[in-house]
């Protein structure tokens, strides 16, 4: 099994509706959606158009991470879901980076 596939083993939560119909995460920095511990390999899976030019993590356009598609607190989803950032793969619903990043677009927390 890749890395990949061992982290979308522990998504599912990850993979909810009010991640679905949120995307504050997505949309909160140009500087979280950076590359961690991904491979070389991982990397080479995202397409080079969504990294960023100095090769740090995902491109952005403002604070909104490219990959995202759709309207905040609405629907959105990720273009690259399956190959998307460890810290993209670690956000989860509810936890203190979603909460961060609900807070700054004035959304309630999820409890």
């Amino acid at each position: 099994m890749t890395d990949t596939e061992q982290q979308n083993t522990r998504d599912t939560a990850g993979d909810s509706d009010l991640c679905r119909s949120c995307g504050a995460c997505c949309a909160h920095s140009h500087e979280w959606p950076r590359f961690t511990l991904e491979s070389d390999d991982e990397i080479a899976r995202i397409p080079p158009a969504l990294i960023a030019a100095d090769g740090s993590g995902m491109r952005c356009d403002g604070e909104r991470c490219t990959a995202l598609a759709g309207t905040i607190n609405s629907a959105v989803s990720c273009t690259i879901y399956a190959v998307r950032p460890i810290v993209c793969r670690d956000c989860l619903p509810g936890d203190d980076a979603c909460t961060m990043a609900r807070t700054a677009r004035n959304l309630p927390p999820i409890t």
